[in-house]
């Protein structure tokens, strides 16, 4: 009963709009596709605060990104931090403990260290609060634990330290809100659902989009754990994580180039082949791994890093490709070549199935955001035909 009168006193609040947003509202669905490249990028200036309290926010120094474009990390005096999102403008102001919000900041959207007890709907996410030592800041996920090829998180789960409290576009509200969510962390898809973020605004949760998947190089993407570094406070481990990826990257890009081609695709339920644009983060894993992705000229005026492909068009463009691999993250993969062309038959014709050289990704590849630099290995691996164990790609017979 008391949880019932609970659930209408908050609806009715949100109804009312008795609660005010603690920033700005994030962009609608029709009018996302920003180009990060038009933003100007500017050295932050001072933010003056109440003169009668002598309140200044003073600008100390800013991350050096070696290959992230989509946010950049701001320090200020007295331990003060500033997340900039550069697709939708937002700035989040991480406030020290104990310490109060500096007066002029109204157009920073304000949240208070320690920062935990997240909803995690940016599955990608994951990865990098693992592997910075923080999974107790999430409380909240998107995912249900059997959905979770992290094995912390699924464990996690298990034991009741974090729980489901709905996906991105059917959140609940009343766990999220009466449990004291203090933060939602959620990729684009949000976008289709921008109510969701409406109800944040009202209930006074701040929220990030994650943007990484925006980003065309596959160290961009792994540099975003400096973001989640500066977040959670982990900022000297995130450098240490990120140098060891790109140290990693670096040993396979020196390797001799082999030349060979590689299609990347899948099929959808509706007969349309799904592959990735020419400028998207996986085409460059082929090709800092010593291959050639087979559309080198393929993009789009959208931010979507995939093209859905007529199957005719798609045999024109990749049936000479000497290695194909089947993206499992959708339908869970193929166990046999007789199952991929099950699929598609056209696909009977192509050159790497008759050379046998059809290999498969693993169905844990997108949660394993850390996993950049081995999957490179392993396309190396399938290129160069080394005897190296693979660890998310797999020869399919």
């Amino acid at each position: 009963m008391r949880r019932t009168i609970t659930l209408i006193c908050i609806l009715s609040l949100i109804f009312a709009g008795l609660a005010q947003s603690v920033g700005c509202a994030g962009p609608s669905s029709a009018n996302t596709e920003i180009n990060a490249s038009e933003i100007e990028s500017k050295e932050p200036e001072a933010v003056e605060g109440n003169k009668e309290e002598n309140d200044v926010l003073v600008y100390k120094e800013s991350e050096e990104l070696k290959y992230a474009k989509e946010f950049a990390i701001d320090y200020y005096e007295g331990g003060y931090t500033v997340l900039n999102s550069m697709q939708d403008e937002r700035k989040y102001l991480l406030v020290p403990e104990g310490k109060d919000v500096p007066g002029g900041c109204e157009d920073f959207i304000v949240i208070k260290r320690p920062v935990d007890d997240i909803y995690l709907v940016a599955s990608a996410a994951m990865d990098m609060v693992v592997n910075l030592d923080a999974l107790d800041s999430v409380k909240f996920s998107g995912q249900k634990e059997d959905n979770w090829y992290i094995t912390e998180a699924r464990e996690a789960m298990e034991k009741g330290d974090i729980v489901y409290a709905g996906k991105y576009n059917k959140p609940d509200y009343e766990t999220i809100y009466m449990e004291g969510c203090k933060l939602a962390i959620e990729n684009t898809m949000i976008y289709h659902s921008p109510e969701v973020l409406e109800q944040f605004d009202k209930f006074e949760i701040p929220y990030i989009v994650d943007y990484s998947s925006y980003e065309n190089h596959p160290l961009a993407r792994v540099e975003w754990i400096k973001f989640y570094g500066a977040l959670l406070g982990c900022e000297e481990k995130a450098e240490e994580i990120f140098n060891e990826q790109e140290e990693l990257i670096k040993k396979v890009e020196a390797k001799e180039k082999t030349g060979k081609s590689v299609a990347y695709f899948y099929v959808t339920s509706n007969n349309l082949v799904q592959v990735r644009k020419s400028s998207d983060y996986i085409p460059k894993m082929i090709e800092i791994a010593g291959g050639k992705y087979i559309f080198e000229d393929l993009d789009d005026s959208t931010n979507k890093m995939s093209v859905n492909m007529q199957v005719e068009e798609f045999y024109k463009g990749a049936k000479d490709a000497d290695y194909i691999i089947y993206n499992s993250s959708i339908d869970g993969g193929i166990e046999s070549i007789d199952d991929l062309i099950a699929k598609c038959p056209f696909l009977e014709d192509f050159k790497a199935v008759k050379d046998g050289n059809v290999f498969c990704t693993t169905n844990d590849m997108y949660q394993q955001t850390l996993s950049t630099a081995y999957m490179i290995e392993d396309i190396n691996t399938m290129l160069t035909g080394e005897e190296n164990e693979m660890h998310y790609i797999y020869k399919v017979n």
